[in-house]
């Protein structure tokens, strides 16, 4: 079997979980004994049997990849749909029905939303992400498939440590995560803070704006940028008194499950994504509070956390491959 990954914005210009969940599923793919290929754009020779799209997929594409013989697989992250209120949502779904009703079939073609309904299957990363996949998009739920991120070895195997008296949240410096927010919070109650990550681009404004924050509050803010040892940043989560993520929209956040796999108590944005993953074993903060509000929160959490217990084990790359695996083999074991 040869499966084809494609995806349409290149890891040097943005950097962050998508990538690291593109290469540790190949790689446990390639262990599981499948062939994989990044799709070559210029290479009219290149065959294979899958294609694996991370993203929403041009329905063209969709279609010529059908003729070719391929079957595929759409993996888009909802991340921004995953993180709208209910009213948001029933708002989208009808202004997207007005549109297919009001404007031609062109135009509507352009947003692609049809992609979904034409792959053989749709791959989504939660539950709630698969629901909107049917509830917004029409996915068919018969070939709507949940498979979740997984964590590498080296955070599950990681070995208990007494716990020190930092926060850690481990996040790239930019708005959507919210992390100067946090550390204004931080500020105010009093929490030691430990910032893992860097901005997109250096001379990003709210990367600026952070690290003024960070310098000027040493004592209560620590922050060096990222760590690359994941050895090491496995040793962080499990020396860390608690993990913080306070995005403003989310996925299916790899820091909180590898934080998770070292269990490490999680204090996470109240978002479906989070409440329908870890449920009742980490502990929630609503989105776009004040700095004020947001630190009555955080110290709540920081002198609870302690004797919280550990969040659930998440999956490793290997067992979320062998779940991609099953799907392949019953996408290739049966005709469109």
């Amino acid at each position: 079997m040869r499966v084809l990954f494609a995806h349409l914005m290149p890891f040097a210009l943005a950097h962050g979980g998508l990538q690291v969940q593109i290469t540790q599923t190949r790689a446990a793919l390639e262990k599981l004994g499948i062939q994989v290929e990044f799709l070559r754009w210029w290479d009219e020779t290149q065959a294979g049997d899958i294609l694996h799209h991370f993203g929403r997929m041009s329905s063209f594409l969709v279609r010529a990849a059908q003729q070719k013989g391929f079957k595929v697989v759409v993996a888009d992250l909802l991340t921004a749909q995953g993180s709208r209120s209910p009213a948001r949502l029933k708002l989208q779904k009808f202004v997207r029905r007005a549109m297919v009703q009001v404007l031609s079939r062109r135009r509507v073609a352009l947003f692609d939303w049809d992609s979904y309904q034409l792959s053989d299957a749709c791959v989504a990363l939660t539950g709630w992400e698969a629901y909107l996949l049917n509830e917004l998009y029409g996915a068919p739920p018969g070939k709507t498939h949940v498979v979740p991120n997984g964590v590498e070895e080296v955070f599950l195997n990681s070995q208990p440590a007494t716990r020190g008296p930092w926060l850690v949240c481990t996040a790239t410096i930019t708005e959507r995560k919210r992390v100067l927010e946090l550390a204004e919070a931080a500020v105010r109650a009093h929490t030691p803070l430990w910032i893992i990550g860097k901005p997109y681009s250096e001379a990003d404004a709210y990367a600026r704006r952070f690290s003024t924050l960070a310098k000027a509050h040493p004592h209560t803010l620590r922050y060096e940028g990222p760590i690359e040892d994941r050895a090491k940043l496995a040793q962080v989560y499990r020396e860390a008194r608690g993990f913080v993520l306070l995005s403003a929209m989310e996925s299916l956040s790899l820091s909180a499950l590898e934080a998770a796999a070292c269990e490490c108590p999680l204090l996470l944005s109240r978002l479906p994504w989070a409440t329908t993953v870890f449920r009742e074993s980490a502990c929630y903060c609503p989105v776009g509070l004040s700095a004020a509000r947001t630190a009555v929160f955080l110290r709540q959490f920081y002198d609870a956390a302690p004797g919280l217990k550990p969040p659930p084990r998440p999956l490793t790359w290997l067992e979320v491959g062998q779940q991609l695996k099953r799907l392949y083999e019953m996408l290739l074991s049966t005709s469109r």
